[in-house]
């Protein structure tokens, strides 16, 4: 029981012959434990910090206090040690749980990772509706690829309908090539009707639906639509996302208005083929940027050509280049 109050066995040994008789000095007490009189005169100096043995007023000799004073003493001073130990874990407890919190989102931030990827189409439009639904303020959308198929349109009306119906802001962009398709202008028109908003340009950079500026979702793989769709939530990639939208979205043409031709004649769908072309893409490459068919591309060609006096895709370069069309 000594030791538990901090006292050693040679120390709690010496107290307790102390106790058996109080006349025995260090000679004794170090003959009768088998100790070195050092020791004894160490455990007897312990003690007496301790206020279990005090001097005698009248012969200046070490005698036991009453130990039920003197070791209800020592046992109150450990009791509130310990209760100040314990207060001091209760807060290192607290501080770590902070620090564990702190530093698991700074671990976390290293090593999360910050897409998930959908293969497929079916789970692709599954994660669609599910942030559709989930939506609060707005949903975003560039819409490349020309004209959409009607079955792919008809399948998205009830989506489109709850959201815009729960209040939430649909804007989508879709390419200028649209607008020569019956059934895609048609549902532009109807999604127009319900309070969406449309626009057009003549290119876009990548597909996109972005979701109350907080979660983004993008191709996999532009060229390959196989490899499904990749879902962004980090903060500073969906800014740059959403920063692109809105500088496409300033630029691109409401739906009710007609394309406006530039101070050379020209739309801006065909300053965007001439600017393609020139880059060296092929027919069948620049019509996949405007959303155009092969035959379409190569009949606005033989228009530009033929304004332009040329007699070669070369020299429609260069008369291009000469009047600043691109």
């Amino acid at each position: 029981m000594l030791e538990l109050l901090g006292l050693d066995a040679g120390t709690a040994a010496v107290y307790e012959l102390v106790l058996a008789d109080r006349t025995w000095g260090e000679a004794e007490l170090a003959s009768r434990l088998a100790l070195p009189a050092a020791a004894v005169r160490a455990s007897l100096a312990r003690l007496t910090e301790l206020r279990l043995l005090h001097r005698s007023p009248l012969d200046d000799e070490l005698r036991p206090s009453d130990p039920a004073v003197g070791l209800r003493e020592l046992f109150g001073h450990h009791k509130r040690e310990l209760e100040r130990r314990q207060e001091a874990v209760a807060r290192c407890e607290a501080d770590m749980a902070a620090a564990l919190a702190t530093y698991s989102d700074l671990y976390a931030g290293q090593t999360r990772r910050v897409a998930r990827q959908f293969l497929g189409v079916a789970s692709v439009q599954s994660r669609i509706r599910e942030l559709s639904a989930e939506a609060g303020s707005e949903c975003l959308t560039f819409n490349p690829g020309g004209a959409q198929s009607r079955a792919s349109l008809e399948a998205s009306r009830e989506l489109d309908r709850d959201t815009l119906g729960r209040g939430v802001r649909m804007r989508t962009v879709y390419l200028d090539s649209v607008r020569n398709d019956a059934v895609t202008r048609e549902y532009a028109e109807w999604l127009t009707g319900l309070g969406g908003e449309v626009r057009t340009v003549p290119t876009l950079p990548v597909r996109m639906l972005l979701f109350d500026r907080k979660t983004v979702i993008v191709p996999a793989d532009p060229d390959n639509t196989r490899k499904g769709a990749v879902e962004l939530s980090e903060p500073g990639v969906v800014a740059g996302f959403a920063g692109l939208f809105d500088r496409v979205w300033e630029s691109a043409t409401p739906l009710g208005a007609s394309p406006d031709r530039d101070d050379q004649g020209l739309t801006r769908q065909e300053r965007e083929l001439l600017k393609l072309l020139g880059r060296g893409l092929t027919d069948e490459a620049a019509g996949r940027q405007l959303g155009l068919s092969l035959r379409t591309v190569r009949r606005m060609m033989a228009e530009l050509m033929k304004r332009l006096g040329a007699g070669s895709r070369f020299e429609a370069g260069l008369r291009a280049a000469q009047r600043e069309w691109i």
